[in-house]
């Protein structure tokens, strides 16, 4: 297995219903995608000749921890410049993009409802960042 200079990782709130952790796992992806576009591998293409869309090129670990956990690695990630990606419990109520964004825009950092982050960075800032997280089980 190749092991890769940066590390992208998703942190989940551990009191989300599945389909809110597949959720805010999805939308934190896409944020991480498009802020390193670089990261995206070659198209897929199975025998027959059929084209697939490209991927990230490495893996994206997946991560739980409580509200306190989530807070405090969002102050680390911040404090450290780490590329960070944020989803609120306010956007389980929002619709669109345009909304989601005036959700967070409205409440201070440091206030923020986190129920996920996705950081991207050099594997020893991205660890020292999630430092109390678990393993998604």
């Amino acid at each position: 297995m190749e092991r890769f200079e940066t590390k992208f990782a998703v942190l989940l709130r551990d009191d989300l219903a599945p389909w809110q952790a597949l959720n805010v796992t999805a939308f934190l992806a896409s944020g991480l995608t498009a802020a390193v576009p670089s990261a995206v591998g070659e198209p897929y293409e199975d025998a027959d000749g059929t084209r697939y869309l490209s991927m990230l090129g490495q893996p994206v670990l997946v991560l739980v921890g409580g509200k306190e956990v989530l807070t405090a690695a969002h102050g680390r990630a911040v404090a450290r410049g780490v590329a960070l990606a944020v989803f609120t419990s306010d956007l389980f109520s929002t619709g669109n993009d345009v909304d989601n964004r005036a959700a967070v825009r409205a409440v201070p950092g440091g206030a923020l409802d986190l129920v996920g982050i996705g950081v991207h960075g050099p594997r020893n800032a991205v660890d020292k960042v999630l430092k109390g997280a678990r393993m998604h089980p």
